[in-house]
């Protein structure tokens, strides 16, 4: 079943290119089933999870293209089979206004099932395997509509990613040949495979750069701001679920389950992760204030919060793997809301920039709504989720106590003030400023989408007020997961 789950939406994808669905009603009916279907398929298989791996076919012998959810790939797998759904159903009045709906939605389908194949992956290759897909599947995306800026969006995310993804290599060779096939296996492969301890902390480090591309760590981090180009469905989904957080996910793998955390701890190699993730949360903050673009400044956002989890991970410790969980999910659901605001602005009023944002709470009350509770939760509210994952993973970094940890927790401390402000100016022009007289829109005259717009809005504001209520069973179940218990 969890092969269907992967399958299903990459074979109707493909099918609804080439058959190049016209008929508005039906296409939206076929890509919602599916998506839906998907995203049962998925549940079911996370409530009755398998310790044998679904094998696909080889590659070669010994190679596998196999499945199998895990602890820490349920946490993945979990949070794109909630939020698939919902930024589809987002998308059909979206792209009402993009055009181009049919292939827009097949390679969106597509992109499901193999984001679904990096999350269930059961070794190193099936999960490069995907990566790769990812790539392809994306980069039409991030290019729709052939604009210019659009197609040199479209260049620099793929030259990014295929360095990305040739750096990587190396290390996914290493693991392969020195880890007995590559293999997941909480603690790593690694150890006591005969591979020297330098040979293991280069792989390491061209794994985590390689992979450090697709969750945007500094200085391989300019593709992601440059395709906030692409319509909002596209970089909702690259900023908050499939490609930044498959860079994550795989940055999690390689360091708990390849070449092993208890092996990488007090290395060098460990040391220039940790300085390069808190690099880049303070790189991101800074450009994020320095912003005037919405979607740009919520790009710069996405930067510096991926490295919140490359930085909680890096950390190599129970508490830090338990931080980084927290925070890929907590995130994920706050940024693709926050993200959904900035592409409902932009269809209903056509504003781009902050200065923009003046007095639309009088026009579009539930966007700015929406908006003011994920940026009161990612910059770190006491009783919203982002404030519990930021805890937890300063508290990680003080335990584990060594420079680059304090340095680690510095970086986050910084940010946290330039969050505050880079968040919460767009909330102050929204409810604090008159509406422009010169812009077109009128008080009263209600400009907020429609509602297969507005019900993700109101999906997403709920599932963020609750991982706040509920935030301490939700740690409870993901420390079980990163002690192995689960």
């Amino acid at each position: 079943m969890l092969s269907l789950a992967v399958l299903l939406p990459i074979v109707s994808g493909l099918l609804m290119l080439l058959c190049g669905m016209k008929a508005r009603r039906m296409r939206e009916l076929v890509v919602e089933g599916v998506t839906i279907v998907t995203s049962l398929l998925v549940l079911i298989c996370l409530l009755n999870r398998q310790e044998q791996p679904q094998t696909l076919f080889s590659l070669l012998p010994g190679l596998p293209i196999a499945f199998r959810i895990d602890g820490v790939g349920s946490v993945f797998t979990g949070i794109v089979a909630l939020l698939w759904p919902l930024a589809t159903l987002y998308g059909f009045e979206y792209m009402e206004h993009e055009g181009g709906e049919s292939h827009f939605f097949a390679l969106y389908t597509i992109t499901y099932g193999v984001t679904l194949g990096i999350s269930t992956a059961a070794n190193i290759m099936t999960m490069y395997l995907f990566y790769e897909f990812l790539t392809l599947s994306t980069l039409p995306l991030v290019m729709h509509g052939t604009s210019d800026e659009a197609v040199r969006a479209g260049k620099k995310y793929m030259l990014y990613s295929f360095f990305g993804a040739a750096l990587a290599f190396i290390g996914v060779m290493l693991v392969i040949v020195y880890g007995n096939g590559g293999g997941f296996v909480m603690g790593g492969v690694m150890e006591g495979s005969g591979a020297g301890n330098w040979i293991v902390q280069v792989g390491y480090l061209c794994a985590f750069l390689g992979f450090g591309v697709k969750a945007a760590v500094f200085p391989l981090h300019a593709w992601l701001p440059a395709v906030s180009v692409a319509p909002t469905p596209v970089t909702a989904l690259l900023h908050a679920v499939a490609v930044v957080k498959s860079g994550v996910f795989a940055i999690i793998r390689v360091t708990y389950f390849c070449f092993g955390a208890q092996l990488l701890r007090g290395t060098p190699a460990q040391t220039v992760a940790l300085l390069l993730a808190s690099a880049t949360i303070v790189y991101g903050s800074t450009f994020a204030v320095k912003e005037h673009h919405f979607k740009r400044r919520l790009a710069y956002s996405t930067v510096s919060n991926l490295s919140y989890i490359v930085l909680a991970a890096c950390l190599m410790t129970a508490s830090g793997l338990t931080a980084a969980l927290a925070h890929m999910l907590f995130h994920a659901l706050i940024k693709i809301t926050l993200f959904f605001c900035a592409g409902a602005v932009l269809v209903k009023t056509g504003k781009t920039q902050i200065e923009g944002l003046r007095g639309l709470s009088r026009v579009m009350p539930v966007t700015c709504a929406a908006y003011t509770v994920g940026a009161l939760a990612l910059m770190g509210t006491p009783l919203l989720p982002a404030f519990v994952s930021k805890w937890l993973i300063g508290t990680a970094a003080l335990e584990a106590g060594t420079p680059a940890a304090l340095v680690g927790l510095g970086a986050i401390l910084i940010s946290a003030v330039l969050t505050a402000i880079y968040l919460m100016v767009p909330a102050f022009f929204m409810y604090f400023r008159p509406l422009d007289p010169q812009c077109g829109l009128r008080e009263g005259e209600m400009r907020d989408p429609g509602l297969r717009m507005k019900l993700p809005f109101a999906v997403l504001m709920c599932c963020i007020v609750l991982c706040g209520l509920f935030s301490d069973q939700i740690v409870t179940m993901l420390t079980a997961i990163a002690a192995g218990v689960m």
